[in-house]
């Protein structure tokens, strides 16, 4: 099984940006615990603050991975084009957020992601991912 996590801009930040939000380990030492816990699964990781190389991501793993696990950050209220890119693969996303994006700000309670996304995990903290790898297995 092929999957590939997908972060968006600033979760390189992740271990030092809004540590009461995002918690106090990086992206990189979460990903390394998770390739150990499911050593049978080939994870793939790749971090964008451009929205253009998400896309391409998408096209480049989107007809031969079984799954991608997509947090676009920001870009999740923001991104048409991120949708559509989705829209337009076959490998199925899920759309994971660290923090309950329902307990923050109105404008982060609209995603562009969703209504092409297999499913959507929030506020679990970076467990949110495990959660969708797990949906995948």
């Amino acid at each position: 099984m092929k999957i590939l996590i997908l972060n968006g801009p600033n979760l390189n930040l992740l271990g030092r940006r809004e540590p009461l939000i995002y918690g106090n380990i990086t992206f990189d030492q979460f990903f390394e615990s998770l390739k150990k816990k499911y050593a049978d699964v080939e994870l793939h990781y790749f971090q964008s603050n451009v929205e253009g190389e998400i896309i391409n991501k998408l096209h480049e793993v989107g007809f031969g991975f079984d799954g991608i696990i997509l947090n676009a950050g920001a870009y999740t209220h923001t991104s048409i084009a991120i949708g559509d890119a989705i829209k337009g693969i076959e490998t199925p996303v899920i759309e994971v957020h660290i923090s309950n994006v329902y307990a923050r700000e109105e404008f982060r309670h609209v995603s562009y992601i969703a209504p092409n996304a297999k499913g959507v995990i929030a506020g679990f903290g970076l467990q949110s991912y495990e959660l969708a790898l797990e949906s995948f297995i």
